[in-house]
């Protein structure tokens, strides 16, 4: 029996609806992609009564990439009151590994190539890597249930920045990105330092590769050691000295990156340390004694040396008081305020030092401090941030495509494209250039002029309860009469709201 096309598209949304009322976290995946075909907007939503940024929104925001529809009321179930209900937020975003994340990690498995073993991945074309990388990097963001996981990684890659363009990074940065920002995103500091120090792609970037003493008048290239001291732990004013640098790079000579223009051709990507190729001489840093080692000791006893010698470094880094204050000053500006307070900062640092570098406890503290939980509405989105607020606030549909990353690129925030060391800027002032490009995109998003994604207007103001709701939704509190009148009078109340200073700054 032939079943007309009409009468097929009736059964199959009453199918739909049907299971739906088993509870949509209960369905396979695959119908759940196909409900929210039939009816993108969820259904109704809460959105925020204040006429101030009320704790929840602020946990949201700074804790993540910014509230989808739904996301406040489900937030709110957690507790009694915001303040509370914004704190388990928080602890459970401290523990993403107990977060279910099904439909982030479905579309992410679409990056094939970023699950490729590192000599696999020099099979690939370069562009078609960085692009599938910054693609996954959008894609977890928008979609991700562990948004301070994705908000942390973001973080570390400006931390230990890399720039894929240089040699082998472009195909290095792959592995890094996988086993050392997002592998130790939220784990103690010295594994994360140690995985970073010894990164295929950073012993490219930095040079560390080449750092070597072969002969007694071979100098140590110091550019690695530099920036470890410098951006990566103690910061430009942590009290160490020119001496300092030299004495790390030559702990530091020895490392080697297998590639494919030197022999033996097989492995390639692989990190090794040549004895023939390291200072054994006795060194200082930061005061601290590291001894000579004997030359005429066996080969094996000599790469044991040779390799303590880094892990003497990083535990000395590490462990320094200046690297605690480094770090949590970085973490107040990206959490708190452009200019870190310098109270929080001193609680941040106290916690980073009494947790050996644990960054789950760290950031515990620094929520817990009255900085973060007062200071709200302050922070200026930067635009990888905007971009992707302004998706998951909007409910779009969207293939995370090269459009989206080309209006990133124009605001000058795609992922992966910063050249130098010290990684995107996180204070308001290098991002205020952007604003006609956000409004650009803000426009197209509305209007559904980006390909591959999609926003539903009608159904999104419909679940919202009305034009109200919905600039309450995308604010983050109420309104106010001049918001509510330029929505009114825009023609394009949308994407007013998503380039007002309402949404840009949260």
């Amino acid at each position: 029996m032939k079943l007309a096309r009409r009468k097929f598209l009736q059964v199959g949304a009453s199918g739909i609806a049907l299971a739906a009322t088993a509870g949509y976290g209960q369905m396979p995946r695959e119908l759940r992609q196909l409900l929210a075909l039939v009816n993108p907007s969820g259904g109704p939503f809460q959105a925020p009564a204040a006429d101030t940024i009320d704790p929840i929104i602020h946990a949201l925001n700074r804790a993540g990439f910014g509230p989808r529809p739904g996301d406040y009321q489900r937030v709110r179930t957690l507790a009694k009151t915001p303040e509370d209900a914004a704190a388990a937020y928080l602890e459970q975003q401290l523990h993403p590994e107990t977060i279910q994340d099904e439909d982030a990690d479905y579309e992410a498995r679409r990056f094939e190539t970023l699950q490729e073993a590192p000599g696999e991945l020099f099979e690939y074309q370069p562009d078609l890597l960085h692009n599938e990388l910054m693609r996954a990097t959008l894609t977890r963001a928008v979609l991700s249930e562990r948004q301070l996981f994705e908000v942390m990684a973001q973080f570390w890659s400006d931390h230990f920045n890399i720039d894929p363009s240089k040699g082998d990074c472009k195909w290095l940065k792959i592995v890094d990105d996988r086993e050392v920002i997002r592998k130790h995103a939220l784990g103690k500091f010295a594994d994360l330092l140690r995985a970073s120090a010894l990164s295929p792609a950073m012993l490219w970037y930095l040079d560390g590769r080449v750092n070597r003493r072969a002969i007694p008048a071979d100098k140590p290239n110091e550019n690695y050691a530099r920036e470890l001291l410098e951006l990566h732990t103690l910061g430009v004013h942590g009290g160490y000295t020119q001496k300092d640098v030299m004495e790390v790079a030559r702990c530091l000579t020895g490392w080697t990156v297998r590639s494919t223009v030197n022999p033996p051709y097989f492995h390639i990507g692989k990190v090794e340390f040549d004895p023939a190729l390291h200072d054994f001489g006795s060194k200082i840093i930061l005061s601290q004694f590291v001894p000579s080692t004997d030359t005429a000791l066996s080969k094996d006893l000599l790469e044991q040396r040779g390799r303590h010698e880094l892990d003497r470094v990083l535990e000395i880094v590490a462990a320094h008081p200046a690297t605690a204050r480094h770090i949590s000053t970085k973490l107040c500006r990206h959490f708190i305020a452009d200019n870190p307070p310098p109270a929080a900062v001193a609680t941040v640092s106290d916690a980073f030092t009494k947790s050996g570098g644990d960054v789950r406890q760290t950031l515990r503290a620094l929520y817990q401090t009255d900085e973060f939980l007062l200071t709200r509405g302050n922070k200026f989105k930067r635009p990888f941030t905007f971009a992707v607020s302004a998706l998951r606030a909007t409910g779009a549909r969207t293939d995370c495509g090269t459009e989206i990353i080309d209006y990133l690129k124009r605001m000058g925030h795609a992922p992966f494209n910063y050249p130098t060391p010290e990684g995107y800027p996180d204070q308001a002032a290098p991002w205020m250039g952007t604003l006609l490009w956000r409004w650009n995109f803000a426009v197209a998003l509305s209007q559904n002029q980006i390909k591959g994604t999609r926003v539903e207007l009608d159904g999104l103001r419909e679940s919202a309860g009305g034009d109200e709701h919905l600039m309450a939704h995308l604010l983050g509190r109420k309104p106010n009469p001049a918001e509510a009148q330029a929505f009114a009078d825009s023609g394009d109340g949308l994407a007013l709201m998503l380039a007002s200073p309402g949404f840009q700054w949260c």
